[in-house]
């Protein structure tokens, strides 16, 4: 499993619970068991029954574990901070953890919010047939088992990785291998448009955030770090691909030390905490980030830090508005 430091904003988030119901047929009607069959009625009855596939396929999940699952699924219920995910395949959840500020706050709207910590009973009344759980944590994927099939999902997994692996789930390989080129696609484009004119080759970028207290991170994975470095991209400078290559998603540092991970251009997520946020513009008021070579040719760029997350819909977002940012 991919090992991921994470703060308490990013934490990946606990299980989802769900119940499935048994369906009960109709009765059989008098009048017709007492018709004389036709000659066609008993050709039908005799024939080899056509085969059909499996209603269930078995799946073995990021944490090992070997489940049935439906081949296609229909009411799921969706647990982890890549809601976004889900969305790029064409399935509408029943049940997520919802998020506010995000790109897609239009098709949360009418979806239930099954809460964090995981409300168990509006979970059960949501009656899904499949509940996608975006963490290892082996007590509560138990519990989940018990109500439902239950997989577990790694939401920091590259998106190649996450979209692939949600097609096996979902039933929906062909539209996750559609929407992955067609992103490339459009990636390798906006790319190459940058970088007539904008983007110098191998440019460095960083991604710094803070969070309350006047903790400052350096981002090194999961969104738009993830998004910036991909192919075609910007490069990460020695201390931020140190982290890449530890699999480590972040790092807090000293305000002190910001020169040590500072790119050719410097990216800001804005916190959503307002405390983070003065500490941020204060931060930005000192001679020490005055002076970093970023900031004096004016390579600094704010995203919103909802938005800008690590999901597939962010990503076609951020395909967007990082053209708009480094062209202002």
């Amino acid at each position: 499993m991919v090992k991921v430091k994470k703060v308490s904003q990013l934490l990946i988030v606990i299980a989802l619970t769900s119940a499935l119901l048994v369906a009960c047929g109709n009765p059989s009607n008098n009048a017709a068991e007492k018709a004389v069959p036709t000659k066609e009625t008993v050709e039908l009855a005799t024939a080899e029954p056509e085969k059909t596939e499996s209603a269930t396929q078995l799946y073995k999940d990021w944490s090992g574990h070997e489940v049935n699952i439906p081949t296609n699924p229909q009411r799921v219920i969706f647990h982890g901070e890549v809601t976004g995910d889900i969305f790029a395949l064409g399935v509408t959840p029943v049940g997520v953890l919802k998020q506010s500020g995000t790109s897609y706050d239009e098709l949360l709207k009418p979806i239930e919010d099954v809460g964090f910590p995981i409300n168990l009973e509006k979970s059960l009344g949501l009656k899904p047939d499949l509940i996608i759980f975006s963490n290892s944590d082996a007590d509560q994927y138990e519990k989940l088992t018990k109500i439902a099939p239950t997989v577990t999902y790694d939401s920091f997994s590259p998106l190649k990785d996450r979209l692939t692996e949600l097609g096996v789930i979902l039933g929906k390989e062909t539209e996750a291998a559609a929407w992955l080129q067609k992103y490339h696609t459009d990636r390798d484009a906006m790319w190459a448009e940058l970088r007539k004119e904008e983007v110098k080759e191998n440019e460095t970028a960083t991604v710094f955030t803070m969070y309350p207290g006047n903790r400052l991170f350096v981002m090194a994975g999961a969104g738009l770090p993830q998004f910036l470095y991909e192919e075609g991209g910007f490069k990460p400078v020695a201390g931020v691909q140190k982290l890449i290559d530890e699999a480590t998603g972040f790092l807090e540092i000293s305000t002190e030390t910001i020169g040590d991970y500072a790119g050719d251009r410097i990216f800001i997520l804005n916190p959503t905490d307002a405390s983070a946020e003065e500490e941020t513009e204060a931060m930005m008021k000192t001679s020490l980030w005055s002076s970093l070579p970023a900031v004096e040719k004016g390579y600094v760029y704010n995203f919103d830090i909802e938005k800008a997350s690590g999901d597939a819909l962010a990503r076609t977002w951020m395909l967007e508005e990082l053209p708009k940012a480094l062209n202002k």
